[in-house]
């Protein structure tokens, strides 16, 4: 009896000490997923004093990653992993990732600063409503080119990139939407196209643009134009306002023919732990302020018109980064164009830079 209230004794101690050392073991109880967002962005996309903003105002740490292609930030999600709560998709990107049901449907009653975009940026046809998508930024596609090392040459048409004074001098962008696109666009034909012998037609074009080329190429291009490496390039308008603030012998121009218009948009994935936080990321960026501050660093064009309204004459009035209604009208948004379109833009693009000598 003795030996068996010892044994009774010794097991009580050692339970004892199990719980106390798992106790020990343990970390300390994790913080909610309240307290956190994991945002994916554009790189240099967003203020980082923003962030921190945010973080203080609401207590909700901002986990911050960035990708460099719709393309890339889609299988990412597609693919699962980071619990991504808000991400910046392009238009074209939204239409798919809402028909591959990635997306949550956005709360508008949770964005008291929707009110602060304007309308004409609302309510488009890659999400009507804004079921899915509430506006970022929107630019456009155009000419970077060097006036004084460029005399006599009139950017204000595609054509002029065909120009045979430009040899080897024009920079063109690594992207097949936007290299077929200004091919078609020069011959006053939709960005969307998919009939195959007018694309057959916008890369047999591109490909005759060859000799002109110095390189296609992504980021580099800001250095290779505020360097003078070369004095034309085809960029996106925040792109080029970017490295106009740092070479001011440069301009940029929205060729009559055409050009895309775009806009990045923030989503919530399906991936979203804290939805909560997504809707005060969405509106603390919705505020007026909030939205200058980010369209100063960022460079693009806003489409908060009330942000906008504060920013400085000079931006306000700049058309070519502003355009007004008129030239707004010849603008086109990118369509989801379906794997087998895209593919063949892809090829057509891949023909043109293996002509590239």
């Amino acid at each position: 009896m003795k030996q068996l209230i010892q044994l009774i004794g010794i097991s009580l101690i050692v339970g004892a000490l199990l719980i106390l050392s798992t106790k020990l073991i343990d970390p300390p109880p994790a913080k909610g997923k309240k307290d956190v967002i994991y945002v994916y962005n554009w790189g240099e996309y967003i203020d980082p004093a923003l962030t921190k903003k945010f973080e203080k105002e609401t207590g909700i740490k901002v986990v911050y990653e960035t990708f460099d292609s719709n393309e890339a930030m889609m299988a990412k999600i597609k693919n699962g992993g980071t619990p991504y709560d808000v991400a910046v998709p392009s238009e074209y990107t939204i239409q798919k990732m809402a028909k591959e049901d990635l997306l949550i449907p956005i709360d508008h009653k949770k964005l008291s600063n929707l009110k602060n975009i304007d309308k004409d940026f609302m309510n488009l046809p890659f999400d009507p409503g804004n079921k899915y998508s509430i506006p970022y930024f929107w630019g456009t596609v155009g000419i970077l080119y060097n006036p004084e090392k460029t005399k006599g040459i009139d950017f204000n048409s595609w054509n002029s990139l065909w120009d045979k004074r430009l040899n080897k001098d024009v920079l063109v962008v690594d992207g097949a939407r936007e290299g077929i696109g200004f091919s078609l666009n020069s011959m006053n034909e939709s960005l969307n196209e998919t009939n195959p012998k007018k694309l057959e037609k916008a890369q047999n074009k591109l490909i005759k643009l060859s000799p002109n080329v110095r390189g296609v190429v992504g980021d580099e291009i800001n250095t290779m134009m505020v360097q003078n490496e070369s004095d034309v390039a085809v960029v996106w308008s925040g792109m080029a306002a970017d490295i106009m603030s740092e070479n001011d012998n440069l301009d940029f121009v929205v060729p009559k023919e055409g050009s895309n218009l775009w806009f990045d948009n923030m989503v919530i994935p399906k991936t979203a732990q804290n939805v909560e936080g997504a809707h005060k990321f969405i509106n603390f960026i919705l505020d007026e302020k909030n939205g200058k501050q980010n369209t100063e660093w960022v460079g693009y064009a806003t489409p908060n018109k009330e942000s906008y309204k504060l920013l400085d004459k000079e931006t306000r009035e700049d058309e070519r980064f502003y355009p007004d209604s008129n030239i707004r009208k010849k603008l086109e948004v990118y369509k989801d164009l379906g794997k087998e379109n895209i593919a063949k833009y892809n090829e057509a693009f891949l023909k043109f830079k293996m002509s590239l000598k």
